[in-house]
């Protein structure tokens, strides 16, 4: 833990206040790669593609695995551990391998397109083009992460007394009046572990936009931590690197840490 983790760490905050390119010894410069964050265009525009992406992505994310999650807990549903199966399994599936997948359904001339095609629909360039890149990948990120805010929410609608639901249903509640007076009041403990999990992993979106766009087209894609593996590892500015981590860090907990107050009441 110490060695790749806590001493990870501590090195990087040390570098954060150094130039470093890893190969020559470090030269403090204190707080002046904290200051080019707020001079650097690019940085800003990667900071602005990363709220982008998690406004996007966020809300699509909860409310499907919320409605997922909810048909799967209704009674009668045949191949219930089927569906359960397979809206998880992308979630475990390599992000690599998704990101070549559906880099190939988004090809001008892929499987997406040659569908709409039929139905006289010209479909757009989606990874090339600076309008439907971001939606792109916000889409395949939402399909791939899915999987595992519905498990938890799913626990969390197990979790619920069915005689609530027997008692409004001799009140004559709807479905609809059910679920937003008893389901989704007692589901609030999983909806706010999941919020802030999805923050979290949506900050550090990677993987994907690396596979997929290489944070083009004209960096639309570009986001934070992509940004800072181009400046760690291709233009060997360690320092400046570890600055940004830093900074998504402090962001981060600082949401986080409003999230935690404002949870209070729900």
């Amino acid at each position: 833990i110490f060695a790749f983790q806590i001493g990870a760490i501590l090195v990087s905050l040390f570098s954060s206040f150094t130039n470093w390119d890893a190969l020559t010894p470090p030269m403090f410069t204190g707080v002046e790669n904290y200051a080019n964050l707020a001079s650097d265009k690019l940085f800003l525009q990667t900071l602005r593609n990363t709220l982008l992406f998690v406004l996007g992505a966020i809300p699509l994310t909860v409310v499907i695995a919320l409605a997922l999650a909810v048909l799967l807990q209704a009674r009668g549903l045949r191949g219930r551990a089927f569906f359960r199966t397979a809206y998880f399994t992308p979630f475990v599936t390599s992000s690599v391998a998704i990101g070549l997948v559906w880099f190939q359904l988004l090809a001008p001339h892929g499987i997406l397109n040659d569908g709409l095609s039929k139905i006289g629909i010209q479909g757009p360039a989606w990874l090339s083009d600076t309008t439907w890149a971001m939606p792109a990948v916000i889409i395949v990120a939402v399909w791939q992460g899915i999987g595992y805010p519905m498990v938890i929410l799913l626990a969390g609608l197990q979790t619920i007394d069915e005689t609530l639901y027997e008692a409004a249903r001799l009140d004559r509640a709807s479905s609809w009046r059910q679920f937003w007076s008893i389901t989704l009041p007692l589901l609030t403990p999983q909806l706010f572990f999941v919020l802030i999990t999805q923050f979290i992993a949506s900050f550090q979106i990677f993987t994907i936009i690396f596979v997929m766009t290489k944070g083009g087209p004209g960096n639309a894609t570009n986001v934070i931590i992509y940004y800072l593996y181009q400046n760690a590892f291709t233009f060997g500015r360690l320092g400046y690197a570890s600055a940004m981590a830093w900074f998504l860090f402090v962001v981060i907990g600082l949401v986080t840490f409003i999230q935690w107050r404002v949870q209070k009441r729900w």
